[in-house]
Parts: C-alpha cells; sequence; structure tokens
C-alpha cells in the first residue's frame, strides 16, 4: 500500500472524532500571578509574574531563590497590567539579551532590552527602552513578545480598550495599537525590516508607522510561532460574543489585516460605521467560539512539536479564562475541528509556555502545570519494552516485541505533523521487520498500544 493512503486513514480516523483526555501534572508551585512562560534554549523555564518579577523554575520543580529579573519597581500591575511580555533572543547564548513588554507607572506600553549578568540565573537590571506606546485606557494591553524564523522581534498590541475600539485604532495605521509589530533588534537600539509594509513610511504625525507588520486586533492574549513552519497562531480575545484563533501561514504577509473592528470571529460583521475592507481581503480565523456555558476570554497556546506524546504532534492547544477549560484544535485535512474539555485540575487559566523540547506548560492560580496525554504511558519499561534498529533507518525497521508480542494491540506510524502513516494491528510474531521505502526523511514517532490500553512511544529516524 502507498504512502498516500495511509494519510487518507489518518484523515478520516481525525474526522470520526479522534480526540485525547488531558491530564495535567503539577510542575512548580508558589507563584504570584504568572502571566508568560519562556524558556532560554536550555532546560530552565522563566516565569513571569504580572507585578514585574521573573523567576527561573528547575526541572525538579525548584525555584530559584533570588529572582532572574525584578523591575517591579517601574511595573504598574493590577488588572490587565503588568509585566505581560518575555522573549529570549535567537543568539542568547552568546549577547545575552532578552527583551519584555510591560505597562509602566504611567500606564503606557514599554519594549526594552536586558542582559544577562556573569552569573546565568540573574539578570542585570540596566534597561535600554526601545519603544513606549501610549495606552488611552488601562485596558486591551495584549503583550507578547516572539522571535520568528526570521530573527525579527514581533510584538502584539492590544487596541488600547475601552469596548469596542471606539476609536477605530485597530484599523488606524498611524497608531501602534491593535497590530502585530515586527522590529529588527540585533543593532544597539532597533530598525524596520525592509519587508515591513510601511518601512519607507515618512513616520509623521499623519502617516504609518513603520513598525507595523499586521493590523485589525483587538486583545490579541497570546500568539506563538510554530516551530516546524513559522506559521503564525494568534488567540484574539472577543468582545462580547465569539473568541477568535487565526493561523498564518509562515507568518503571512506583511499588511494583513485581521478585521477587527469592523468584523469578529469568522464572518461576524461587528462595527462598519467607518470604512471597512471587505471581509474577503481580510484574515479569517480557521477557529472560533462562542460565550455559551460560561466561556469568556481566549488564552492562547502552542502547537505541540515535543517528542512526549505523539497523539499530540500538530494540534493547536488554547484555553478559556472564565470556564476553565482547555481546547484542542486538530487538522482535519481540509479545516481545522475544535474540541474542549476540563482537564483533572480546575484553574483560571493565563498563560502557556513550550519549552526546549516543545513539551507544553499552563499556568493558572499560583501554578505551573504540564500537559500530558491521559491515555499514554511513556515510562519505557515500566510496563513494556521494546527494541528498534537500526534507527536510524533507511529501507527497513526490525521492532523487537520480545516474548510480549501476544500483548500488543496495534502499532502505529505518525509523522512530525501528526499524520498516521501506517498501522499494524495484532502483530503475530516477536519481530516485525516494517519497510520504511516510501517514507520520507525526517522524524517519526513509532507507538505501540497493549491491550491494557498503556502506549509507549519511541522516536523513529528515517535517513
Amino acid at each position: 500500500m502507498k504512502l498516500q493512503n495511509f494519510l487518507i486513514v489518518f484523515f478520516s480516523f481525525n474526522f470520526l472524532g479522534f480526540s485525547q483526555t488531558i491530564e495535567l501534572q503539577s510542575f512548580g508551585t508558589g507563584f504570584s500571578s504568572p502571566i508568560e512562560i519562556a524558556h532560554a534554549g536550555d532546560d530552565r523555564l522563566f516565569i513571569v509574574e504580572q507585578a514585574g518579577i521573573i523567576k527561573i523554575l528547575n526541572t525538579d520543580g525548584t525555584i530559584n531563590p533570588t529572582p532572574f529579573l525584578d523591575i517591579n519597581s517601574i511595573v504598574g500591575s493590577g488588572g490587565e497590567t503588568g509585566l505581560l511580555g518575555l522573549a529570549f533572543a535567537p543568539n542568547y547564548n552568546t549577547t545575552g539579551r532578552f527583551y519584555v513588554n510591560y505597562i509602566n507607572n504611567s500606564g503606557n506600553t514599554v519594549i526594552s532590552r536586558f542582559n544577562v549578568s556573569a552569573n546565568s540565573n540573574i539578570a542585570n537590571t540596566t534597561e535600554t527602552i526601545l519603544l513606549s506606546i501610549n495606552q488611552p485606557f488601562g485596558n486591551h494591553n495584549g503583550g507578547k513578545l516572539a522571535f520568528g524564523q526570521d530573527g525579527f522581534l514581533y510584538i502584539a498590541t492590544g487596541d488600547g480598550g475601552d469596548g469596542g475600539d471606539p476609536g477605530n485604532r485597530a484599523q488606524n495605521t498611524t497608531t501602534l495599537l491593535g497590530k502585530i509589530l515586527r522590529i529588527d533588534v540585533s543593532g544597539t537600539t532597533y530598525s524596520i525590516p525592509t519587508s515591513n509594509p510601511f518601512s519607507n513610511s515618512a513616520n509623521g504625525p499623519n502617516d504609518a508607522r513603520p513598525e507595523i507588520y499586521a493590523i485589525g486586533l483587538r486583545n490579541p492574549w497570546k500568539f506563538s510561532f510554530d516551530k516546524t513552519n513559522n506559521d503564525l497562531w494568534i488567540a484574539d480575545v472577543g468582545q462580547g460574543a465569539y473568541e477568535e484563533i487565526n493561523k498564518v501561514t509562515g507568518p503571512g504577509s506583511p499588511g494583513d489585516n485581521y478585521g477587527w473592528r469592523c468584523y469578529e470571529g469568522i464572518n461576524h460583521d461587528y462595527n462598519n460605521s467607518s470604512d471597512c475592507p471587505i471581509f474577503t481581503s481580510t484574515i479569517s480565523p480557521v477557529a472560533e467560539y462562542d460565550h455559551s456555558n460560561g466561556k469568556c476570554s481566549i488564552t492562547g497556546g502552542y502547537i505541540y512539536r515535543g517528542s512526549t506524546y505523539s497523539s499530540f504532534i500538530g494540534k493547536y492547544f488554547f484555553a478559556d479564562y472564565c470556564s476553565r477549560e482547555i481546547g484542542i484544535l486538530t487538522n482535519t485535512g481540509s479545516n481545522w475541528s475544535m474540541t474542549l474539555q476540563t482537564p483533572n485540575i480546575s484553574q483560571n487559566w493565563t498563560t502557556f509556555g513550550e519549552d526546549f523540547n516543545g513539551e507544553l506548560y499552563i499556568a493558572g492560580g499560583s501554578n505551573i502545570y504540564k500537559i500530558t496525554d491521559a491515555n499514554l504511558s511513556t515510562k519505557e519499561g515500566e510496563l513494556f519494552n521494546f527494541k528498534l534498529y537500526p534507527n536510524p533507518a533507511r529501507e527497513n525497521i526490525f521492532i523487537d516485541l520480545s516474548n510480549r508480542f501476544n500483548d500488543v494491540e496495534l502499532i502505529s506510524v505518525y509523522n512530525i505533523h501528526g499524520q498516521r502513516v501506517i498501522d499494524i494491528s495484532k502483530p503475530n510474531k516477536q519481530t516485525i521487520n516494517l519497510s520504511t521505502k516510501n517514507f520520507k526523511s525526517g522524524l517519526y514517532f513509532l507507538e505501540v498500544n497493549l491491550e491494557n490500553s498503556s502506549k509507549i512511544t519511541k522516536k523513529l529516524i528515517i535517513n
């Protein structure tokens, strides 16, 4: 059977309602209003507290006694204000540079650069302010920072607040509010990427701002890049009826318009009292949900690109703050299907995080939790073990099930995008010889499902 036939099986499988049961495992506790989770290219997690403090959470669950950074004295926090974003430079290991997004004591947005000290667990407190944005109201501040694969720093700003964007700022290119900004921070201050849509603007009071990359957002909380293809995922908090998720391929085109305040959700008019683009010229969300059953405000997450949970691969995780549900978007081949579930732990979810290995975390209350698949056990050797050889492979892989092959219900192989490429049901011998001639080179995951519902997964590399 050819490889594409297996892909058809995968898409049908998802279309028929395949989903995971999320289980949260406590990873760290004792934080005060955690609002962002980031990594610096190693196994530490940096937890951003709203009041203006960044702490280091180690893999054993301990928190370093001395904060990585404490700028509480210059941060105005409360409500939707505070220290809202953290991003480490792609070359952090050589430059020691990292960037923060916070609301200052005057109520305005500040984008600043700091540097790590000689002690890798403590930052210098010398601040270089790169950009300041006046905020007309105290809400809708956005706050997320992240580097794209192009090396530029992307910044999410809300529409400046109040309700319904009364100043129509999200569509106004003379203001930085309601936008995705993109700047080059490789120099002493910052410069404008030449491919930004208004890079040649004179930058006068009536001119478009050259920092703008995309427009038409209400309050993006949060956005992330898919580490495999640089797709941009933006969760935009809705006004009073719909929450939306935007997926923008690689990461979209300079000048993209996400529609607010003219439109919200998928093809819903909101306010067309001023000049608005036609709906078909805006980026339509790939998914939306309404405010039924207590839902109110989306918290954006990540596409899972870890290696521990093969059934999570390629799925987008998000949450709702009020209903305390965690959602998953699954690619069915023609669209994205949405499921929401209440996990084993209930909190008002404020942020997701991704570690260096692509595993996902979520913050709620004073705690950080790791997101796991309740149906999957990956502790090799605890219940069952098997061998793969050779690995890396080229044309064949041998799966040695030892004398436990009678306990195996199903063997499945998934590609890096979470697509199931082959199934072997109820093997009748100890060693399986699997042809991989039709597999493209790359990383795969081989999952052995046992009759007792346990699952064991191993990486498989095809040269």
